[in-house]
């Protein structure tokens, strides 16, 4: 449905109504009563844009024939920016287990063969669009989205130029935001949701956030350090700098006061580390004396 043909209200009526709201840092979600929609109202960071970007994301993944949840309305309105999806069936992956996280990460490859694909003239960038402008390098992607007050820190300059490399990186399409909650299992059916923070970028910027994801939500769930499963995921490609962009990112759209919290010599070694494994130890070591000093999940 092209934006601007409904007003929320008259997707309210269409779709809902709506239950409770589950609220996040940059979204509010509420699923029909029927079980068959969802609302989600973008809040925060360029509310806009992302809901601009996912509905248009959504759709080209569906046109490769990606398994992702119909755009079924979607606008803007005095309440913010917001997009009505179908919900798809499935149950997000779990990782639990040790077998959990080898599904888990075998699913991510196989997901990964499919969308991570090299496109002549392709641009690091927001979304899945060249949408003009001047071509952004891989390195100036990732550190423009970082907040100017990160630019004063001690390890700026060192991770900027860490990051470099990543110049010679193959430009292909992003999720952005690939977590467990995030890839539904319908018996053999894989489907992917949220895709708010789809881009264009290095394949490495999506396996980062794969294992951000699965060490910081286990530490937070109150696993010891030691015995998050680094073995199950040494599978997946890696880059030390990108994974150490990763882990700032989430610091700095956190309180304020965090992204002080973490030290240079921490940032500098995470991003030096040319073995997996002990870059993924070094991660979790960081994470969890983070959330020893109160940073919020």
């Amino acid at each position: 449905m092209p934006v601007g043909d409904v007003t929320l209200r008259t997707a309210e009526l269409r779709y809902g109504p709506f239950g409770c709201a589950t609220v996040k840092p940059y979204s509010r979600t509420q699923r029909a009563a029927d079980g068959g929609s969802l609302l989600k109202v973008y809040v925060g960071i360029d509310p806009e844009g992302r809901r601009r970007r996912e509905a248009d994301t959504v759709r080209r993944a569906a046109h490769w024939g990606l398994s992702v949840p119909e755009v079924l309305a979607t606008g803007r309105c005095d309440a913010g920016s917001w997009s009505v999806f179908r919900v798809l069936p499935g149950v997000p992956c779990s990782v639990r287990t040790g077998q959990a996280v080898e599904e888990y990460v075998g699913h991510v490859l196989g997901l990964a063969e499919r969308l991570h694909r090299p496109t002549p003239g392709l641009t690091p960038g927001s979304g899945w669009t060249n949408e003009g402008g001047h071509p952004a390098l891989q390195h100036h992607f990732l550190l423009n989205q970082l907040s100017p007050r990160c630019r004063p820190q001690p390890w700026w300059a060192d991770l900027a130029a860490s990051l470099q490399p990543l110049q010679s990186h193959p430009v292909v399409y992003l999720h952005g935001d690939l977590k467990p909650e995030h890839l539904l299992v319908d018996d053999h059916r894989l489907s992917v949701v949220d895709w708010e923070a789809s881009a264009r970028g290095p394949a490495v910027v999506d396996y980062a956030d794969v294992v951000f994801h699965l060490v910081r939500d286990l530490l937070y769930a109150g696993v010891k350090p030691s015995l998050v499963p680094i073995d199950l995921i040494t599978r997946l490609p890696f880059c030390g700098p990108v994974l150490a962009w990763r882990l700032l990112l989430w610091l700095d759209r956190r309180r304020p006061q965090d992204i002080d919290l973490i030290a240079a010599r921490d940032v500098d070694r995470l991003a030096a580390e040319d073995q997996a494994a002990a870059a993924y130890a070094s991660l979790a070591r960081a994470v969890s004396a983070l959330r020893a000093a109160g940073v919020p999940r």
